[in-house]
């Protein structure tokens, strides 16, 4: 039996989404906490500098990554490292505008654990299009699969204690956010998955919407922001199939 746990990450001052925390550490099926969420907005530029560097890696992010990004992948670090302080086998990290599809995602998970690798990252999308990749295991209408490019979102993922090693030491220094990070190829030593079929939604839209500050665009910043976007996701693409 694998020492495991679930960790909702919440930002305190998000007090809309409170009574969904409180749901979902009934629905999750394992011991479960809260990670309280960095918030990005309270950091000093000493903090960021000391753990942001812009143009780290290929292909170069193409936007400005704002403290509230940094702050969410300060919190999955966090949740990460929570898992080694614990001495677990794995945890499970839930972002807090999620909910669980109460019959399928038991199975689901249980299937997920029953095939964790010491070094796997098992993704939960929400969307049902993105992770398309070789099946790996199989049973009963449910799939792992490696996917040929990762989807972006950190809504849920079965984090192995080898996994959160490795990726706390490949990110003491990050140029991107969190999503985009785990969707670049060569994170050493991890491996990561995804579990189908669709088993969570995102209902951030019904809980006062995302807590990532967002600017009104003009739209000549949106069409060049589409332009980028467009090149940077090809480049992705390109890096990760030439890594296959």
């Amino acid at each position: 039996m694998k020492a495991v746990e679930a960790f909702v990450i919440h930002l305190g001052r998000a007090t809309q989404r409170r009574p969904q925390v409180e749901k979902l550490l009934t629905q999750l099926h394992l011991p479960a906490g809260i990670i309280d969420a960095v918030d990005g907005n309270k950091l000093t530029r000493e903090e960021i500098a000391a753990v942001f560097r812009r143009n780290l890696h290929r292909p170069g992010y193409p936007f400005e990554v704002r403290p509230t990004e940094i702050g969410c992948f300060l919190s999955h670090r966090k949740a990460w490292q929570t898992i080694l302080d614990r001495k677990l086998d794995a945890g499970l990290i839930v972002e807090d505008d999620v909910t669980v599809d109460g019959a399928l995602y038991p199975r689901l998970l249980a299937f997920a654990l029953a095939n964790l690798g010491g070094n796997d990252v098992i993704r939960f999308p929400y969307r049902d299009y993105t992770d398309k990749g070789r099946v790996v295991a199989r049973e009963d209408g449910l799939t792992l699969a490696e996917p040929r490019i990762i989807g972006l979102g950190m809504q849920m993922q079965l984090v192995s204690k080898g996994a959160a090693g490795a990726l706390l030491e490949a990110t003491e220094i990050f140029d991107r956010p969190v999503d985009t990070t785990i969707q670049m190829p060569g994170v050493k030593g991890v491996r990561v998955l995804v579990a189908r079929p669709t088993a969570i939604r995102q209902i951030g839209h019904l809980l006062g919407g995302t807590v990532v500050q967002k600017t009104r665009k003009s739209a000549g910043e949106v069409l060049s922001r589409e332009i980028r976007r467009a090149l940077y996701r090809s480049a992705v693409r390109f890096n990760a199939l030439k890594k296959r």
